[in-house]
């Protein structure tokens, strides 16, 4: 149960639900406080993610930390920003969390593009007092890659827009169950049933972000920082996708002496995909002991 829950106001004026749990310095976790229920969160098993991972990293730090949850991913699929979702307003968008929750100084932990928006906020914010990036390099990050799967991903939900009976088929299609082994979804199955303008905001953040040199970015980082990949985490996607690959997991290992040179902490987990890696049995056992000694003098 919450201890409390709060209403941030984001950059376009919607609002979206920040519970907060337990006591201690402040750790930011965009992430479903409240566990996924029903055929979805069958879905969720079958490509090796917990339903309840949201709730899971909350309760694995609240005994020491201030955790303030919130689902940004589920919000913006929500209520999307298709022309609005830039870097400054994502930014924008965590402060405001962080002020709902009346939080100066915060740690934050993302995973995934979650993570790439933390290197934002860590660059763009001195409240930021540690950042954990999951699942996404801080050095060479994949910007250009990433922005020919969102266009591509775009593209299909404008076909699909044209064609709701095959949209229909489609998503019924692929709620179907399946015989394939937990992980990584295969890419060539998996049919786009988000809408034109849930897509068209990634293409907008990704557009945004080509300009960005991260290697610069280093520079006007001064929290403790750690960041942690999987050795496996090399995401190809066919012809439909773009034809790229995302290397997620090169950069890091390729860079780790240069990142730790530079600062970063760095935790490399052997044999696991971007699915398994950034679940809570992964990642708590590296990121609470080291918010732990990042956070322990700072005080709320």
């Amino acid at each position: 149960m919450a201890e409390a829950t709060l209403q941030a106001r984001l950059h376009d004026d919607s609002t979206v639900a920040v519970e907060v749990h337990g006591r201690g310095p402040v750790v930011l976790l965009p992430v479903n406080p409240r566990p996924v229920e029903g055929p979805q969160a069958e879905e969720l098993r079958r490509w090796g993610a917990d339903p309840a991972l949201g709730r899971t990293l909350i309760d694995g730090l609240s005994d020491v930390f201030r955790v303030v949850a919130f689902d940004y991913e589920g919000h913006l699929l929500q209520v999307p920003k298709p022309d609005t979702l830039t870097p400054a307003n994502v930014v924008g968008d965590l402060l405001a969390v962080a002020d709902a929750a009346g939080a100066d100084r915060f740690a934050y932990y993302g995973y995934s593009w979650l993570a790439a928006a933390g290197l934002q906020l860590g660059i763009r914010s001195d409240r930021v007092a540690a950042l954990v990036m999951g699942g996404f390099p801080p050095l060479d990050g994949p910007y250009g890659p990433m922005l020919q799967v969102t266009t591509a991903t775009h593209e299909m939900a404008v076909a699909n827009s044209a064609s709701p009976a095959d949209t229909a088929t489609a998503s019924a299609a692929s709620e179907e169950p399946s015989d394939e082994p937990a992980g990584e979804p295969d890419w060539s199955q998996v049919q786009v049933t988000l809408t034109e303008a849930q897509t068209r905001q990634f293409l907008t953040l990704y557009q945004a972000l080509q300009g960005f040199d991260d290697r610069a970015a280093q520079t006007r980082l001064s929290c403790p920082r750690l960041c942690f990949v999987c050795s496996a985490d090399e995401i190809t996607y066919d012809e439909r996708w773009g034809g790229v690959q995302v290397s997620l997991a090169g950069p890091v290992i390729g860079r780790r002496a240069e990142l730790e040179a530079l600062g970063w902490e760095v935790r490399v987990l052997e044999g696991l995909d971007h699915t398994q890696a950034m679940q809570a049995a992964q990642v708590l056992p590296i990121m609470r002991p080291w918010l732990i000694s990042s956070l322990g003098e700072i005080v709320e």
